[in-house]
């Protein structure tokens, strides 16, 4: 039994050592993001601004026909890709490195240490279960740094799937050591066993799928504000504006406006259906330990605002035809919701999910 608890203890410690060697490798990923950053703006194409090219139908080409003895003979009218109404022609930045060989590099550098330090959040999430027998999702500091190395293996797995998505590392691995600081300083808590309502293999399914869900929603709201500012700046450019060489240097590497509210709808719409799930797992999960799915609990409640925010927002793509600020402004609404639904309910609402304290 002595030899148990002993075992668990150093599992406990190597757990820690483990998250904070990750955001010490964090830390070095981030001034690498930072280098190639700098470097990527000293290529030609990150001082030049992307030209606005909007073309009306009016300027489509004819439709010629030549005469060969006496059949007619219809010319292949060129194809011109245009954009949607409302939306401009701007081709994709080329990302942070800024098409520059030295910027590139720091950003592979950048990569293989956001990689490094995800294996090492990895190992300290296994160790932290290994300690106490259980899936690591007991309190706040294990939902916390589980979902941020859920959310830096998401953004791994776009890449690995060839998706243009490093100029989202910089903000990623940002956010990610604010997570981790907040963790392991505020929310921290000792290797502990669940109290009773939480023994099921719903704490498996439910809590895992919240946290999968979060960290993706994140990914969709780092696009949504990219997107913000990247449509004032091409907004001010189409306006005769000249924007300050700093907004230059960063707006015209990010991916056009489109591209980026393009991005952010996809990530909220693939994964909205298992936020849904999540939801109904949960009430059943409520079912078996508290007889009854559903309690206006403040935790419930709150889900289901989220589950009501992100439907609105995809509704509102699909029917209304939103696109743009006022479909970024109600994305980051429904994720607002999602961070408060984990931060504020759990500090500030009391509620039978108010299990675990900090």
């Amino acid at each position: 039994m002595q030899l148990a608890a002993a075992t668990n203890e150093s599992l406990a410690h190597l757990s820690n050592n483990l998250i904070y060697a990750s955001m010490a490798v964090y830390t070095l990923a981030f001034l690498a993001h930072i280098a190639e950053w700098i470097f990527g703006s000293r290529s030609k194409v990150a001082r030049t601004a992307a030209a606005l090219t909007t073309t009306s139908q009016a300027d489509a080409p004819a439709v010629q026909v030549r005469s060969k003895g006496g059949t007619a003979v219809l010319d292949k009218p060129k194809v011109v890709t245009r954009s949607a109404a409302g939306t401009r022609d701007v081709p994709d930045g080329p990302g942070a490195a800024g098409g520059t060989v030295q910027g590139d590099l720091y950003g592979r550098i950048a990569v293989s240490l956001t990689t490094l330090g995800f294996l090492l959040a990895t190992g300290g999430v296994l160790a932290r279960a290994m300690s106490v027998e259980r899936a690591p999702w007991g309190n706040m500091y294990e939902f916390s740094i589980t979902f941020s190395t859920v959310a830096v293996g998401t953004y791994l797995a776009l890449l690995l799937l060839k998706k243009n998505v490093r100029w989202l590392g910089l903000l990623l691995v940002t956010t990610v050591l604010l997570d981790l600081g907040i963790a392991t300083t505020v929310l921290y808590t000792d290797s502990d066993q669940l109290v009773p309502a939480l023994h099921s293999y719903w704490l498996y399914i439910h809590v895992s799928t919240a946290i999968f869900c979060g960290a993706v929603f994140y990914i969709g709201a780092a696009g949504a504000v990219l997107y913000l500012f990247r449509d004032s700046y091409e907004g001010k450019l189409a306006g005769g504006g000249q924007p300050g060489r700093f907004a230059t240097s960063v707006m015209e590497r990010l991916p056009s406006a489109a591209s980026l509210d393009k991005f952010s709808y996809r990530i909220n719409a693939a994964v909205f259906p298992l936020w849904t799930f999540t939801i109904i797992a949960g009430a059943i999960w409520a079912g078996d330990a508290w007889g009854r799915y559903w309690g206006w609990d403040p935790k419930e409640v709150w889900s289901f605002i989220t589950w009501v925010a992100y439907a609105c927002y995809l509704h509102a793509r699909a029917t209304a035809g939103w696109k743009g600020r006022k479909a970024a402004y109600l994305a980051l609404f429904a994720f607002a919701c999602w961070i408060w639904n984990y931060y504020g309910v759990n500090i500030l609402l009391n509620g039978k999910h108010s299990y675990a304290g900090v």
